[in-house]
């Protein structure tokens, strides 16, 4: 059965591919991250359509060799021995916005730019995904992580994603229900991790809808006004938030050489939470957390690393911490990826041995 994919707003039907793939040899993967570390991928290819991907699924199968997808490359760290197989990079774009139920849905390529597409909804007054503004990366990779800031996650718009399953050899359309959303997570990077290629993705946003909020930071920035902020005067305001912490990509800022968020807020049982309390008590701290869950509670990653004894704008070499985020690990210049790994494991025996609590990381480490 063919199945129809949304590519430069007109429905591409799947069939056998008519022109063969681009296929390169040892290209150099550093360029292609946020945080410019990594080698080189033995095989490269760009996927500019559905039979791109089958044909670079088929050539990884036939010469026996590792695939990996990559994306925006905003969330990864490449070894330095780079990548041994095939890199998969979609590149299928467009956008297709239509009308449901009162509700404007938009089916995305998954190698549209992110932030491009949240500006595009903004400037059509649809609500839901304005505070996920300024986030690198490509619309695929979203769902992956289930993508969130600032109040807001993917998850809450997302109706569904049309994917090739590697393992089936087969495109199909899946629900929000069976990606699996969790905080920071869904099968894409947990249960089915590799099986799937996402190729295009549905959201469902508010038509004329009010901005999400939530967050004190958005609150303390629109203190004071006597009315509701516009969904872009919202996106604004988190494009400037961002910023502020070092978390938009901005040429020529140093702070912004990273893989965003190094590490998630780690989420406690009640008695962790209750000993973290306890240790911070006997250094006259307050730990800052907010409820998560049922009963657990969501602590500041950033709140950790820092009264671990790293704080903003700590280096090491040529690897560092922005001086605008504790969260955030930065080539200060010509780092290589074991000088970033380095220092996560640095950061992470820290706080552990100070606070009881193991880290986990939020990027994705390629070829290690």
């Amino acid at each position: 059965m063919a199945v129809s994919v949304y590519i430069d707003c007109e429905p591409l039907m799947v069939t056998h591919p008519l022109v063969p793939m681009k296929l390169q040899e040892n290209v150099t993967l550093a360029p292609l991250t946020t945080l410019g570390v990594g080698g080189n991928a033995r095989f490269f290819v760009r996927a500019a359509d559905v039979p791109d991907v089958e044909q670079a699924v088929a050539f990884a199968r036939e010469k026996d060799l590792p695939l990996f997808v990559l994306g925006g490359g905003s969330n990864v760290v490449v070894s330095d021995q780079g990548w041994a197989g095939l890199v998969l990079q979609i590149g299928i774009t467009g956008v297709q916005e239509f009308q449901k139920r009162g509700k404007a849905l938009f089916d995305v390529g998954a190698g549209t730019d992110w932030d491009h597409f949240v500006s595009r909804s903004v400037s059509h007054n649809c609500a839901g995904i304005e505070c996920l503004s300024g986030i690198p990366g490509s619309v695929g990779g979203t769902p992956v992580q289930n993508v969130g800031a600032y109040g807001q996650e993917v998850s809450e718009t997302i109706v569904s994603v049309i994917a090739f399953d590697v393992a089936e050899n087969r495109l199909l359309e899946m629900t929000a229900s069976d990606c699996g959303f969790k905080y920071r997570a869904s099968i894409f990077n947990t249960s089915s991790r590799g099986r799937y290629i996402i190729l295009q993705v549905k959201y469902a946003l508010e038509a004329d809808g009010k901005p999400a909020l939530r967050y004190a930071d958005l609150q303390k920035h629109f203190a004071g006004g006597d009315r509701t902020p516009t969904l872009a005067e919202t996106r604004e305001a988190v494009r400037q938030i961002r910023a502020s912490k070092g978390m938009l990509i901005s040429p020529g800022d140093p702070d912004c050489r990273s893989a965003g968020s190094f590490f998630k807020n780690p989420v406690l049982m009640p008695w962790q939470h209750e000993e973290l309390v306890l240790r911070a008590a006997e250094r006259n701290l307050q730990v800052p957390s907010y409820p998560a869950l049922e009963k657990h509670r969501k602590v500041s990653a950033a709140w950790l690393v820092e009264k671990s004894g790293f704080s903003k704008g700590y280096g090491v070499g040529r690897a560092g911490i922005s001086s605008k985020h504790a969260l955030a690990i930065i080539n200060r210049g010509g780092a290589t990826a074991a000088d970033i790994v380095s220092l996560k494991e640095q950061i992470l025996r820290r706080v552990e041995q100070t606070w009881g609590i193991r880290l986990e990381p939020e990027t994705v480490f390629v070829g290690f």
